[in-house]
């Protein structure tokens, strides 16, 4: 039985680990060719490796940086059908406590790594369906849940979270409206036991927890593989009719009341 995204080629940034190494493993599991890039190329071929993909070194701040891996996956494939906006970095600071270059910073990474990502990424995916068949290609950013509620000690995560939902919806209706067969959609994670959600919460250098199959409680960290399920989700084309949407991934978190 083919894969859910046999044949097509993927791109996810930051990678090497965390989520993104999860979105590389599954899109893998299901048939894609995926190129992992992250800052850490060194991780990013160990990941590669692993899931007989390709590894590029890519730091998503860096416009030109943007420009040669799309050239090169232009030349190498032809193409691309999906695109992860995964790379992220948080700063646990209040509005007072944040800094101008912290606050920037966010927003380099975030906001314009995930524009870039767009800008240079659009024009290898447009019309990808006449290649392929199918539902078109797929352009998945990674918001967070902490951008749909109110945190107020991670004022520049928030911010940069907040602007790539907008940017998702105007990205999906730019592309809808030109009809390059082309759907954008943002994921909102909760809590997820990452190698990022270990060190910020005073667990450094320690194992990742394991996170048991089966239902989770209300308070429970949730695994990259969860969230890895909803990237396959929106990058095939069982996702076609679903367009210029924000999804929490967070287990009821944004759903329930807090008093």
């Amino acid at each position: 039985m083919a894969g859910r995204v046999e044949g097509r080629i993927a791109l996810v940034t930051g990678g090497a680990m965390g989520l993104g190494k999860a979105d590389c493993e599954m899109l893998a599991a299901h048939g894609a060719r995926v190129i992992v890039t992250d800052r850490d190329v060194e991780l990013a071929h160990k990941v590669a490796d692993s899931i007989g993909g390709d590894a590029m070194a890519l730091d998503v701040t860096n416009e030109e940086q943007w420009q040669h891996v799309m050239n090169a996956v232009r030349e190498r494939h032809g193409g691309l059908d999906i695109l992860v906006n995964n790379a992220g970095n948080v700063i646990f600071e209040s509005v007072e406590e944040c800094s101008a270059a912290n606050f920037r910073l966010h927003l380099d990474i975030h906001v314009m790594g995930t524009f870039f990502g767009c800008k240079y990424g659009i024009p290898l995916m447009k019309h990808r369906h006449q290649v392929n068949g199918g539902g078109g290609a797929s352009i998945i950013n990674m918001a967070s849940t902490a951008s749909l509620m109110g945190y107020g000690n991670i004022v520049a995560y928030t911010a940069a979270k907040g602007a790539i939902r907008s940017m998702t919806k105007s990205i999906a209706m730019h592309c809808q409206d030109e009809g390059y067969g082309i759907r954008c959609n943002a994921l909102a994670p909760g809590g997820i036991e990452t190698p990022m959600v270990r060190d910020i919460s005073g667990r450094a250098g320690q194992e990742l927890m394991e996170v048991a199959d089966g239902p989770l409680d209300s308070m429970a960290l949730s695994a990259p593989k969860d969230v890895a399920a909803c990237v396959l989700f929106l990058a095939s084309d069982e996702a076609r009719f679903l367009n210029g949407l924000e999804i929490p991934v967070d287990n009821g978190l944004y759903a329930r009341p807090h008093h």
